[in-house]
């Protein structure tokens, strides 16, 4: 693997050569050409001057800026763009620490792997990986990287470094007319069966994160370039429409997912559902308590009822004996 830029990071007095190099490749995603649907012909982007008409080679393309109070376009060579007095040319400079929960993932861009460009960096670049790990913090500092300066994190990954290219704040868009003004409101029970339906979810296979859709392409020009209709596995129907009973949705998929892993469906009650197993819970505690009350309110009565047919032998006993010792006084 080539890589694409050399810099140094700048870790307070320490400096680190590194090499980055394109951490994802683009081109293994699907791609199309645009061809003319009369002949099948290809359809190119040629390089034209917009003055002459004419087509420009390669060799003629240079930079221009336009900027934004008009249509003007200033032309800019490689040395005037090396003349610029930016610290971050060659350097990325660390500017702060934070947490990595405190970059917003809409600003994550393209990543690079960055390794170790000369023996002496060897070491500073195993000191600040280490002190990252323990410190639970990501590098966040700038970079002049294709001629323009970005904004990047440096975060410690497998034993190495990488590098997240990132958006600038001005360029994340405000949400403005995403959101209706006035939204939903869900119940408790239904939070609680969306939770559910999460925890049923399981983790993540190999065929979960494979490119089927690409394997599907190949098929239908593989089929097209023989003749023949493609063959596709079987798979099941996704349910089509709005979903009307929401509370219903949540239970049927949390069944659908203890049976797609072959789970004992005798323990839907339970889990499924999300609150139903706990109402079931609730119900069988209720019955429990109420057979309790019932038992308890018939030992009352007989123990009244026994209490009762004791109490005038009881009387009588205790009138005789007081009887006996009037006699005795009397005597």
């Amino acid at each position: 693997m080539r890589p694409t830029a050399k810099f140094s990071i700048s870790f307070g007095l320490v400096t680190i050569p590194v090499a980055a190099y394109n951490a994802t490749d683009s081109s293994t995603s699907v791609s199309f050409v645009r061809i003319h649907t009369a002949d099948g012909g290809r359809v190119r982007n040629q390089p034209v001057c917009s003055l002459e008409d004419v087509e420009i080679p390669p060799d003629e393309i240079g930079r221009g800026y336009k900027p934004d109070d008009g249509d003007t376009v200033v032309p800019l060579s490689d040395d005037d763009l090396d003349a610029l007095p930016l610290p971050t040319a060659k350097t990325l400079t660390i500017l702060a620490f934070v947490a990595g929960g405190d970059i917003d993932p809409l600003q994550m861009g393209k990543g690079y792997y960055l390794g170790i460009d000369s023996p002496a960096a060897a070491k500073p670049y195993v000191l600040l990986r280490e002190a990252m790990e323990r410190h639970q913090r990501v590098g966040l500092g700038k970079i002049a990287l294709h001629g323009r300066e970005q904004l990047a994190m440096i975060r410690p990954m497998e034993g190495a470094l990488v590098m997240q290219v990132l958006l600038w704040p001005h360029q994340i868009r405000p949400m403005d007319g995403v959101l209706p003004e006035r939204q939903p409101e869900v119940a408790p029970s239904e939070v609680a069966a969306a939770e559910t339906l999460m925890d049923s979810f399981g983790e993540l296979s190999e065929d979960d994160v494979h490119d089927h859709y690409r394997e599907a392409l190949e098929e239908i020009v593989a089929a097209k370039l023989a003749h023949r209709e493609p063959e596709f596995p079987a798979g099941e129907e996704q349910p089509a429409g709005q979903v009307m009973d929401l509370m219903a949705a949540l239970q049927d998929s949390v069944r659908a997912a203890k049976k797609s892993r072959g789970e004992d469906e005798g323990a839907e009650g339970a889990a499924g559902g999300g609150g139903s197993g706990r109402g079931t819970k609730k119900s069988t505690a209720k019955k429990t308590a109420a057979k309790k009350t019932t038992a308890t309110k018939t030992a009352a009565k007989t123990a009244t009822k026994t209490a009762a047919e004791k109490t005038p032998a009881k009387k009588t006993a205790a009138a005789k004996k007081t009887v006996g010792r009037g006699g005795r006084r009397a005597g």
